[in-house]
């Protein structure tokens, strides 16, 4: 049986409560009127133009003899307060989502694993369902960030805004107004609870029928697993577009690309491979898992390799398709983000293609522990900065950094993944002792 190690429970801890520091700081220091918007606007002249240039364009923004520049100017303010407001919000949000799909994607490789009767693998489903473990309570957290979206304690999701669904409103938005019967806060809300309880009921029943099979004199509960495990991932293939679709395309409900549902999966299937990786050597190194070999390790480093050249195909496809069709309400996706975001689009690129591609290739690199831990922590980050890259634009614009609020959010999130995986791996034995396949993992070598 595993053994919480009190350090890394402690530094876990310590990394929820800065974690929660920081995210209310960020909150707190967010602007709360137009005034301070224009004092944050101000500095931000002064800063990068001098305080000559900062002044003339205070002057022309306060433009008193005429009325339409001062709305025009109101309005700007009003549109970079929302902006601002949405910083914290977005740094939860992208934090949140991206560490419940690191545990559904492993959730998803495990119910591949047993539909395929994998003999290599079944060594390796404890640290699985450990990380899983993290599935209930972070999905949990996710759908009242949810509900806080829908309820209007942000402005996140623009078709929100019942004027752009208002003939008789000025911000009347046509487009937006053609989808309102499926882009509609109940539905919304409907279909991801729908979404995380049919994830969380299979993840309960199949860790459940594992543990039961250590007790048992025959394969029922195997067997039980398999078909789950079947029903499980056609499921999952069609609630895995739809999620994509409303808690990530949304926030740019003008934009859509029939590839988005395959690329988010790959981005946060990888993710998850990377970490039953990381925590499978972390484990070795405190002496468990005695059945673990270099093979199991080079067979997920291969899936690790794998899955960052199909993540980069379908980036490539996505991009490549709708640059060159250069259609303007498709193209203005790629414009923002190289436009505004040119370091972390083009850096996300770096990290989870060129790095791992280079590194991972090598067969003999497959084996050595610090390279996967420094190829995995890079990956991780690199799909972080994705995420990152799929939601801030729409939500912040160009008024994004990487602060106070996106670090503490990483840190909470990562503190409680921590805590509940390795919680949740000292509550059964490591080894899955009556699997079919027990005997074929253990003894997996090539």
């Amino acid at each position: 049986m595993y053994t919480f190690s009190s350090k890394l429970k402690v530094f876990s801890f310590v990394l929820i409560i800065v974690g929660l520091l920081g995210i209310g700081y960020s909150f707190i220091s967010a602007p709360k009127t137009t005034a301070d918007v224009e004092k944050i606007l101000e500095a931000e002249a002064h800063a990068h133009h001098g305080a000559h240039d900062a002044h003339a364009h205070d002057t022309h923004g306060h433009d008193t003899h005429s009325a339409e520049a001062h709305a025009e100017h109101e309005e700007h303010l009003n549109h970079v307060l929302h902006q601002l407001q949405n910083k914290p919000w977005a740094a939860l949000y992208v934090a949140a989502i991206f560490f419940m799909l690191i545990s559904l994607g492993v959730l998803a490789f495990y119910a591949i694993q047993n539909v395929a009767q994998a003999g290599w693998s079944p060594v390796l489903f404890r640290v699985m369902q450990g990380i899983t473990a993290y599935l209930p309570w972070g999905s949990a957290l996710f759908f009242i960030l949810l509900i806080l979206s829908a309820f209007h304690f942000n402005h996140l999701f623009v078709w929100m805004d019942p004027d752009l669904v208002n003939p008789e409103s000025p911000k009347f938005d046509k487009l937006i107004n053609g989808k309102k019967g499926y882009l509609d806060e109940w539905f919304w809300l409907i279909r991801a609870a729908v979404f995380i309880i049919g994830w969380n009921l299979y993840r309960y029943f199949s860790r459940k029928n594992c543990l039961a099979q250590d007790e048992a004199s025959d394969n029922a509960f195997y067997k039980k697993n398999f078909n789950i495990s079947a029903g499980f991932l056609v499921f999952f293939i069609v609630t895995e577009s739809i999620m994509s679709w409303d808690w990530i395309m949304s926030v740019d409900p003008h934009w859509f690309s029939t590839l988005f549902g395959w690329y988010v999966f790959a981005s946060f299937f990888v993710s998850g491979i990377t970490v039953i990786a990381m925590v499978t050597l972390y484990l070795k190194s405190r002496g468990y898992l005695e059945h673990v070999n270099t093979s199991h390790i080079h067979d997920l480093a291969k899936f690790m390799f794998g899955i960052s050249v199909f993540w980069t195909y379908l980036w490539f496809s996505q991009f490549m398709l709708i640059w060159y069709s250069n259609i303007p309400e498709e193209v203005t996706y790629y414009v923002t983000r190289i436009e505004q975001y040119n370091l972390p689009f083009f850096g996300m690129v770096a990290m989870n293609f060129i790095f791992p591609f280079l590194i991972l290739i090598n067969t003999d690199f497959k084996r050595i522990t610090w390279i996967l831990v420094m190829a995995g922590i890079v990956i991780l980050l690199g799909h972080y900065v994705d995420f990152f890259n799929m939601i801030m634009p729409a939500t912040v614009g160009d008024k994004w950094f990487i602060g106070i609020g996106e670090l503490s959010s990483l840190l909470f999130f990562l503190g409680l993944f921590i805590l509940i995986v390795f919680t949740a791996l000292t509550k059964a034995p490591l080894l899955p002792k009556r699997n079919p396949f027990i005997e074929e993992s253990k003894h997996f070598h090539y």
